[in-house]
């Protein structure tokens, strides 16, 4: 006798599996959401972290971009102060002048250079870049007038850093103009800080005529120190006091 009853073993064990197999897949893709969910905390933490790096760097990183623009600013203004020496000497030997009339009035004179002597060029004593403020907007510089309050302020700066020694030059004709130029200070207290100098008046920085000196026009405070002084504008750059 033919049973014709079907077996279903196959088909029970085919949901088993199917069933086994969503509840597998569930778990799976609940795995991957976990995993994901933690993977993006932790990119979340990351990126906090790496910010709050960032904000406590960019005040060093300011700091030091400031330092690199006062360092080319001393460069430059000394090499200023080195041409206002050879002007005024050469100025000098030529027209037999002494004191403010052997001094330039004007940067493009130290720019054109003085002659040379038997030549028919002139002796380059200024480069371009070094016309240039690197501190200031504008890029210029503030002159120094002879016997200007700001130049009287930076001798005495000069001779408390130097502790009431002020350098005197070498050449005798350089010695003469800083008499000229600036007062004799024989004795100055040591009060420990520079910066109550004054920033200097109207007259230094106005008009024309002749200067022994340059300064930033920038007012603001420096990460540098330039003889003991910690303002741009106070850093006065002159060859009066240097050997």
């Amino acid at each position: 006798m033919t049973n014709h009853s079907t077996r279903t073993d196959h088909n029970i064990l085919g949901s088993a599996c199917g069933r086994s197999f969503g509840r597998a897949s569930v778990i799976s893709t609940v795995a991957r959401s976990s995993e994901g969910g933690y993977t993006l905390v932790a990119l979340l933490a990351l990126m906090t972290v790496l910010a709050l790096f960032a904000m406590a760097a960019a005040p060093s990183i300011h700091q030091q971009a400031v330092r690199e623009r006062e360092k080319e600013a001393i460069f430059r203004g000394e090499q200023v102060a080195d041409a206002i020496r050879i002007y005024y000497l050469t100025r000098g030997i030529q027209t037999r002048g002494q004191g403010d009339q052997a001094l330039p009035t004007s940067i493009d004179q130290l720019l054109e250079g003085v002659p040379i002597q038997g030549g028919s060029k002139n002796r380059q004593i200024l480069r371009p870049s070094a016309a240039r403020d690197p501190l200031s907007p504008e890029g210029e510089w503030r002159f120094i007038r002879p016997r200007s309050q700001s130049l009287i302020d930076f001798e005495q700066a000069v001779m408390l850093y130097a502790q009431n020694v002020l350098p005197q030059p070498q050449h005798p004709q350089m010695r003469q103009l800083q008499q000229l130029s600036a007062p004799m200070i024989t004795s100055i207290l040591n009060t420990g800080s520079t910066s109550s100098a004054s920033t200097g008046t109207a007259a230094d920085e106005e008009g024309t005529g002749p200067f022994v000196g340059v300064a930033s026009k920038n007012k603001n405070d420096s990460v540098l120190t330039y003889y003991g002084i910690d303002r741009h504008d106070q850093w006065i750059f002159t060859p009066l006091f240097r050997n």
